[in-house]
């Protein structure tokens, strides 16, 4: 039962930590909670997706389909406090302009955003709400709740085996950026699958389809994993914010190719 208690306390601190949400609070709260919370990074991806399809089901009742998608869309940013989008931005800042890492990790510091920052979070923004308008409702509710959750378990899989690389003492990830052991990432992997799974068992016949979305999740998550690591040494907040979103980018991308290419 303690056991028991303990995961459910790291699911409020995962959840405290990456939303808006209003959530119980912890008496005696301990920092290494956070590292240990990782595991449940696809949780929060869960919990976001569904209340922004819960959104999006209601919307749409009232709304054209257009504005009942922005309208989700702007929920899953007010739940998230656009929490990695601000990360997608800070990473193109850096990142996009080829300087040397040093100067890189310093943009990163910089609150401001710049001209490869605003360019990705707008296309950014526009490609995640035009896969919506893509899809109808049924599907869309799916790509919320299962992007949300894979797509996180992409960003969480990359402290697997890449070193955080951020010292500075105010870096907003720091505490949760504790090395992952092979055990932490084998049930975050699994967390961030159950959505799908259960879509499978739901629905057989969008098995083909998810299984290209998953992979191209995987390549993303792989690419993004090269380019931190050649242009960083490792990983910060940010990138693995940015690999949150590349990845729900891809998924979505991926899923309505494959549906229309009869998968």
């Amino acid at each position: 039962m303690r056991a028991l208690t303990h995961e459910a306390r790291l699911v409020i601190v995962a959840l405290q930590y990456f939303t808006r949400l209003p959530v119980p609070a912890l008496r005696h709260f301990e920092t290494r909670w956070l590292s240990q919370a990782v595991r449940y990074f696809p949780v929060v991806g869960l919990v976001v997706g569904a209340l922004t399809a819960l959104v999006l089901f209601a919307a749409a009742i009232a709304l054209p389909w257009p504005l009942a998608t922005a309208l989700a869309l702007a929920a899953s940013l007010a739940i998230t406090g656009a929490f990695h989008e601000d990360g997608l931005a800070d990473t193109f800042d850096a990142l996009g302009g080829h300087v040397p890492r040093e100067r890189a990790l310093e943009i990163m510091r910089d609150s401001r955003i710049g001209t490869y920052g605003a360019a990705a979070l707008v296309l950014a923004l526009l490609v995640r709400w035009q896969a919506l308008v893509a899809l109808r409702l049924p599907e869309a509710m799916v790509l919320l709740v299962v992007g949300h959750a894979v797509s996180r378990a992409a960003a969480a899989l990359l402290m697997a085996g890449l070193p955080y690389v951020r010292l500075d003492v105010d870096a907003k990830a720091k505490p949760v950026a504790q090395p992952m052991g092979t055990g932490q990432a084998i049930v975050t992997g699994l967390i961030g699958l159950l959505p799908l799974v259960g879509v499978i068992a739901w629905q057989p016949r969008l098995a083909p389809s998810l299984a290209v979305a998953l992979g191209a999740v995987a390549l993303v998550h792989a690419l993004c994993r090269r380019w931190l690591h050649r242009r960083l040494g490792g990983y910060t907040g940010d990138g693995l914010g940015a690999t949150q979103q590349l990845a729900e980018i891809a998924f979505a991308l991926a899923w309505i190719a494959a549906l229309r290419a009869g998968f």
